[in-house]
């Protein structure tokens, strides 16, 4: 395991955070409702943001008062959906592409971690990401406890073999920042679609173009000396 007191790794979330991406989430679901012969409200699709496929299903199924759900057949339709729309209309957020370009080229480790399975994931990284760009990748159904819990965060400092408190896990929702504060690691909390006030212990910025590595090497730093 790494020793020091520094900056060890970057834990990035994917959706919302690295990719624009949760508006193509919020159209696979509005398509599925009306499939259904239904409207999702806005705040189910605020409740879905950051939670893995069955736990959205769920949100979704009380939403729209479905009895009789066929979770196998919407998972399917979901996900034709979104491996179309991130094949074609997935683009960085701003200021994404050229931190994790700063984080590389100093040689700092860095992981994805997300809630989307494997097979989106991977749709993702050949289309906009770079498979390259990152040393581990840890994905919803590849946990047993997915966000908010803190087994996501704390399989990628372990596999990334770094103390998870001198990472910095960089996420855009509530689901996600509970996930990185749980597991310890330092947490930079960047809004995309619901606002990220009040959480405790959490930095906020309101877009990755206002970091870079020495912002995070001193969100570090400032931790270790509290």
């Amino acid at each position: 395991m790494t020793g020091g007191t520094g900056l060890a790794a970057v834990l990035f979330d994917m959706d919302g955070t690295l990719i624009d991406s949760e508006h193509l989430w919020g159209r696979a679901m509005d398509e599925l409702a009306a499939h259904h012969g239904g409207v999702l409200s806005a705040h189910a699709r605020r409740a879905m943001l950051g939670r893995n496929a069955q736990d959205s299903l769920t949100v979704f199924y009380h939403d729209l008062g479905l009895t009789d759900p066929d979770p196998e057949g919407d998972d399917a339709f979901v996900t034709a959906r979104m491996v179309d729309l991130f094949t074609t209309a997935l683009t960085w957020r701003p200021g994404a592409a050229e931190l994790v370009a700063e984080v590389r080229a100093a040689g700092l480790p860095t992981a994805l971690v997300t809630s989307t399975r494997r097979r989106l994931v991977e749709v993702a990284l050949a289309s906009t990401l770079g498979a390259d760009n990152f040393d581990v990748v840890v994905c919803g159904d590849e946990v047993s406890a997915p966000k908010p819990a803190p087994e996501p965060y704390q399989t990628a400092a372990a596999q990334l073999g770094v103390p998870i408190h001198r990472c910095v896990a960089i996420e855009d929702t509530p689901t996600g920042l509970a996930s990185a504060r749980a597991a310890g690691a330092v947490v930079l909390g960047v809004p995309s679609e619901v606002p990220l006030t009040g959480y405790e212990g959490v930095h906020v910025v309101s877009s990755l173009q206002h970091v870079d590595l020495p912002y995070l090497t001193r969100l570090v730093e400032t931790a270790s000396v509290r």
